[in-house]
């Protein structure tokens, strides 16, 4: 026994809304909002967002006289290793220099050396 195929019913006079792009305003939000006074607070002089924190203490352990191997830096940081072997990529794009040692038994170690000079 087989059951009969449910009729498909077509719905009529459906009207079709606009499409709504997403950075398009809402349109349910009130044109003026009340006043509210702002007190303007000061800003730090220089802001740093979590990243140039990030990048700082990379460098700050590249600096030290042992250097730091890539494990040290993803630790600290808190980046995949691919994300720290890019900063290195960075600071010498910033230009410093970066030595690379790999001893015998241990993992590879980085080391900023210096910076190249800008000429004026």
């Amino acid at each position: 026994m087989t059951t009969p195929a449910k009729p498909k019913i077509k719905a009529t006079n459906t009207a079709k809304r606009p499409r709504r792009m997403v950075r398009d305003p809402n349109p349910t939000v009130a044109k003026s909002a009340p006043a509210v006074d702002v007190v303007k607070t000061e800003a730090p002089a220089t802001p740093t967002s979590q990243s140039q924190r990030k990048s700082t203490l990379a460098l700050e352990l590249l600096q030290r006289p042992d250097g730091a191997t890539l494990d040290q830096l993803v630790e600290a940081t808190g980046w995949l290793p691919h994300s720290t072997r890019a900063a290195l990529t960075g600071l010498k794009k910033k230009g410093y220099i970066l030595a690379s040692e790999k001893p015998t038994d241990g993992p590879r170690i980085y080391r900023v050396t210096g910076k190249v000079a800008e000429s004026a």
